[in-house]
């Protein structure tokens, strides 16, 4: 029989969780890279930086994708919600890990901005965890909706010949969409447009700044 979690454990696991998050080549992927095996394309300095300036993108994603999680797992009401929220965030972390190590392959960094958008991200899932599960989990479904759409049009975006970093965001998206549905499907609402424009427009404050910083 399972321990139960004490408030001692679970702020150990958040601590933990927030290192492995912001940490430079903290996290590790329980799956392989979906780059693994593929070639390495010839990319010229204008598209390696292209390249990363993209990667950058979806790694800080992942960095706010598990802080939401992550604030959401706090104040989570359901056991069942809870568990799902740390589950997916786990999941999560393969992204991140596939992310920083294609950066370091494209000889380029993390975003300096990642723990303002960390705190900003666990601040919105606690506030929603707080006040709703469905609400919670609307969110979950509403944000998955959102990176599928950038990572759906960064692998247009991505040079021709970068074809690993291209294998790493088609595995996302399938990903993304699979969390996405199983957040409606434990009761998540789906939001109106309004909110999802809202979203949109707090995406592209993200997504102008980590390109370059």
């Amino acid at each position: 029989m399972e321990r139960q979690q004490s408030r001692s454990d679970r702020l150990i696991y958040q601590f933990d969780a927030v290192l492995r998050t912001l940490m430079p080549h903290a996290a590790s992927s329980q799956r392989i890279s979906p780059a693994e095996g593929v070639a390495e394309g010839t990319l010229d300095d204008q598209e390696r930086r292209h390249a990363a300036g993209l990667m950058r993108i979806n790694h800080t994603g992942e960095v706010c994708a598990q802080a939401l999680y992550q604030g959401q797992g706090v104040t989570a009401k359901l056991p069942h919600v809870r568990h799902q929220m740390e589950q997916s965030a786990q999941e999560e972390i393969d992204h991140l890990a596939w992310c920083d190590e294609r950066l370091a392959q494209l000889q380029s960094r993390t975003s300096y901005l990642n723990p303002l958008f960390y705190a900003a991200s666990f601040g919105i899932g606690a506030a929603t965890g707080a006040v709703s599960d469905r609400i919670s989990l609307g969110l979950v479904a509403a944000t998955e909706e959102q990176v599928g759409k950038h990572l759906d049009s960064h692998q247009q975006s991505l040079p021709s010949g970068d074809k690993r970093s291209r294998a790493i965001l088609r595995q996302m998206a399938i990903d993304e969409a699979h969390h996405a549905q199983l957040a409606l499907e434990a009761g998540g609402v789906r939001f109106p447009a309004p909110v999802k424009w809202g979203m949109r427009l707090a995406s592209k404050v993200m997504t102008k700044s980590v390109y370059h910083i």
